[in-house]
């Protein structure tokens, strides 16, 4: 049996070593997997440091095994450093504005 029986699973030792796609481009690998019990993280190893990226399908809505990828829609800061003098996202207030 090596393979999950779930569409969404897959074995550390299949995600190990994936080619990470950030927007078309490839921003690292996949050095390991953390299983904590909020979520699990993967480890991306970028060319200067390791990002922690959780794996939940917002963050991570594609692995394709066959070929070698996992794509990632991170927030911004996560695998860069933020400009101190951009100005802070609006807040959401939840009324509406006309």
């Amino acid at each position: 049996a090596d393979e999950p029986t779930e569409d969404d699973a897959w074995y550390d030792y299949q995600l190990v070593g994936l080619t990470v796609i950030r927007d078309g481009a490839e921003v690292g690998t996949v050095a390991r997997v953390e299983h904590f019990p909020a979520q699990d993280l993967l480890v991306v190893r970028t060319a200067d440091s390791e990002v922690l990226v959780p794996f939940v399908s917002v963050m991570v809505p594609s692995v394709d095994l066959a070929a070698g990828t996992i794509t990632v829609t991170p927030p911004p800061g996560l695998f860069e450093e933020l400009d101190d003098d951009a100005p802070p996202p609006p807040a959401e207030t939840g009324e509406a504005t006309a």
